[in-house]
C-alpha cells in the first residue's frame, strides 16, 4: 500500500497525544502488513498538512519510531518502515524474562505480577 493512500486515523478529540496516536498507528500498520517493510512514509510537512497538525507532531512520532527501530530515516531520502517486528518481539521477551525473574525472586504470584504489568501498560 502506498503511504499516501493510507488511513492515518487520528482522533483530535482523544486524550491520547496526536504524536502517540500516529506512532501507534504506524506500528499497528507495520505489524499488520498494511505498511510493508520498505514503505516510504510521507515527508513530515506533507503528512502534517494532510492531517491538519503541526509538523513537530509528525517529527516527534517519526523520531520515536526511529529510536525504537520501527522506521529508518535517511535525511532527504525519507523515512521508511523497517523490519523491527522481530526486534520488538525480542526486546519484549528479554524484558519479560527479567521481570519474571524479579517477580519469582520476590515470591510474587502470577496474578499479582500480571496486574502490575497491566497497570504499567495502561498508566
Amino acid at each position: 500500500m502506498d503511504a499516501d493512500q493510507f488511513d492515518w486515523r487520528l482522533d483530535k478529540e482523544s486524550s491520547v497525544a496526536l504524536y502517540e496516536q500516529l506512532r501507534l498507528r504506524i506500528i499497528e500498520a507495520a505489524d499488520d502488513g498494511e505498511l510493508a517493510v520498505g514503505t516510504k512514509l510521507p515527508p513530515v510537512r506533507r503528512l502534517a498538512d494532510h492531517l491538519g497538525i503541526v509538523p513537530h507532531t509528525v517529527a516527534r512520532a517519526y523520531r520515536e519510531l526511529e529510536t525504537a527501530g520501527r522506521v529508518k530515516t535517511a535525511g532527504r531520502a525519507g523515512t521508511v518502515v523497517s523490519a523491527a517486528g522481530d526486534q520488538t518481539a525480542r526486546l519484549l521477551a528479554e524484558a519479560a524474562a527479567r521481570f519474571a525473574a524479579v517477580a519469582k525472586s520476590q515470591g510474587v504470584e502470577t496474578r499479582t505480577a500480571l496486574a502490575v504489568v497491566k497497570a504499567a501498560l495502561e498508566g
